[in-house]
């Protein structure tokens, strides 16, 4: 999979392509139905298949001071895509003023006529697009049957009777219910950065955290979680983390800190993945850094007596 940033990036394309253009924010169980559903497509006409993202998330351009409780970032996002080996391109449009007030006939023309050549089009049936959220998929039908694409509703996707989306992953995660959402996700729910040097008072505890950067206003996730980790070397380790502010010692930001059981490296700098598998407890404000101890050791003994259980989730 090629990663392209911006329309002047895009390759030739002389047989045309296959197009599915949204968020895919948590490339989840119903957005990996759908790039199969257009990777068929493209399949068929023997031409590659373009998935168009934006960065910012629209939602994030037009609300500032609402961030979202984002399921992945951009990294996480072409990652995940990338593993599903179904995507020839992943174009990254820049959600700016510029394209927030394109007209919809504008988008059609510049991205799938001109630059694409989109000979068939995958998009749900709730996706829009253009000033004022004018394009949908009636419109985008009628301009495709005069340019030769034709365009195919995303099938829905269903778990347990009700449509997958990112914002019912969102409302598990905001249960802690990570096992929930690994089962619309398709995979446990990962939050992904580099760890960066954080106060060191884990260590003064007796027990070192890795800090890891979210790089994100806000997390989906917050509480005490039984971890796997997964280093860029292709390492495996188990663990426990917390994500929140740490309101013991007066935080404010959000972290992600993790206890790598058994494990001495020093891996400052490192990308780490963080895979949650199980909940633990919600996160608290303890009387004093005593108390605070005694429940992280709490924490710890409890991770380890639920991975010596669940033996298929260690590392």
């Amino acid at each position: 999979m090629k990663l392209i940033r911006g329309l002047t990036q895009i390759p030739p394309l002389p047989q045309g392509s296959v197009v599915t253009l949204g968020n895919f924010d948590g490339v989840h169980l119903g957005h990996q139905a759908v790039l199969r559903q257009a990777a068929e497509g493209a399949r068929r006409l023997a031409v590659p298949l373009v998935v168009v993202i934006f960065e910012p998330l629209p939602r994030e351009f037009f609300n500032p001071t609402a961030p979202v409780a984002r399921l992945t970032r951009l990294r996480e996002r072409v990652a995940f895509m990338a593993a599903l080996g179904l995507v020839d391109y992943l174009l990254v449009l820049p959600f700016n003023y510029a394209l927030a007030q394109m007209p919809a006939a504008v988008f059609m023309q510049r991205v799938l006529g001109s630059a694409l050549r989109a000979r068939h089009c995958v998009i749900g049936d709730d996706f829009r697009f253009g000033a004022g959220r004018q394009g949908d998929l009636a419109l985008l039908r009628d301009w495709g049957s005069a340019q030769g694409m034709t365009v195919e509703a995303a099938n829905s996707f269903l778990f347990a009777g009700e449509r997958v989306s990112s914002t019912r992953i969102r409302a598990h995660l905001a249960q802690r219910d990570v096992v929930g959402a690994a089962h619309l996700l398709g995979r446990p729910f990962t939050l992904c950065g580099r760890v960066i040097h954080g106060d060191k008072r884990g260590r003064l505890l007796g027990f070192p955290t890795a800090n890891v950067a979210l790089q994100r206003r806000l997390s989906p996730l917050r509480g005490v979680f039984v971890v796997r980790v997964l280093l860029a070397d292709g390492g495996r380790f188990v663990g426990v983390a917390n994500v929140g502010t740490r309101p013991t010692v007066a935080g404010t930001d959000a972290r992600l800190e993790v206890h790598v059981f058994d494990f001495s490296r020093d891996v400052y700098g490192e990308l780490l993945q963080v895979e949650f598998l199980h909940p633990l407890r919600d996160e608290q404000k303890f009387n004093s850094l005593n108390a605070l101890t005694a429940q992280i050791f709490e924490d710890a003994a409890r991770a380890r007596a639920w991975l010596a259980c669940n033996p298929a989730n260690s590392a």
